[in-house]
């Protein structure tokens, strides 16, 4: 999967890791794997013009989603086989699309939360990930189902990667 991280924002974010993430949930959604993902982080002038453009809402956002190809994750029962094979007969890579991030906003989030950035940006992207793949929180029935996936994943996320942490580290031993 090819994830492509432009910060624009004047924040520091450390990308590889939210790249990480992202290719995470992509893979954990069982997506195409020449899927490609845009995630652009803005600042807060920035994002509150996308959201009166695209959205007819003032001020700025945390997170917006832009849908470039209609991709869903594969029906229940296919497998990595299957859609290794389907990438033979079509290797052209497919856009998912573009997550637009506000770290201002994420951060202003995090600390009425009281928890840390980096977490508030964890959450922001696979929420905009999740909105690229159709998933959606108008009504109460989607909102259960996207916000239980959303915590699912960050929450099997976190805990990869603090065994990974550990490891690295030296606290974990086999």
């Amino acid at each position: 999967m090819s994830i492509e991280i432009a910060n624009e924002s004047g924040y520091a974010v450390d990308e590889p890791a939210l790249a990480a993430l992202a290719r995470y949930v992509l893979g954990q959604m069982r997506m195409h794997p020449l899927a490609e993902l845009s995630v652009l982080l803005v600042d807060a002038p920035t994002i509150a013009d996308l959201h009166q453009r695209w959205m007819g809402e003032d001020g700025p956002t945390d997170v917006l989603a832009f849908p470039m190809d209609e991709l869903r994750p594969p029906p229940p029962g296919s497998d990595r086989a299957d859609r290794a094979r389907s990438a033979d007969r079509d290797p052209s890579p497919a856009m998912l699309g573009d997550v637009v991030l506000c770290p201002e906003v994420a951060t202003e989030q995090a600390r009425e939360a009281e928890r840390p950035v980096e977490a508030e940006l964890e959450m922001l992207c696979t929420h905009g990930i999740l909105h690229l793949l159709g998933f959606d929180h108008a009504e109460p029935g989607e909102r259960a189902t996207m916000f239980g996936l959303q915590d699912r994943l960050l929450d099997s996320w976190r805990a990869e990667h603090a065994a990974g942490r550990a490891v690295a580290e030296g606290g974990e031993s086999g």
